[in-house]
């Protein structure tokens, strides 16, 4: 399983969420207030993500520590 922090932190949070994993990488859409994000796993030889988690409507790119960097923006959601 992939994206396994990113995971915890929406369960502890109650929102919903589906996960898909293909070819080793990791994908997560949900919703939250009227608005659909996803995380999309970058493959093992690129190791990253792409979400919109910040803006919503606007995909940006995560390397390093991303899924601490996503969850990080995500606490900020009031």
């Amino acid at each position: 399983m992939r994206l396994e922090k990113t995971q915890e932190y929406l369960s502890s949070k109650g929102f919903k969420y589906q996960y898909t994993e293909e070819d080793e990488s990791g994908s997560i859409d949900f919703e939250y207030r009227g608005i659909f994000y996803h995380i999309w796993e970058f493959p093992p030889e690129e190791r990253g993500a792409e979400s919109n988690v910040r803006s919503g409507g606007w995909h940006e790119e995560f390397y390093g520590d991303y899924e601490d960097e996503i969850i990080g923006i995500m606490k900020e959601w009031k």
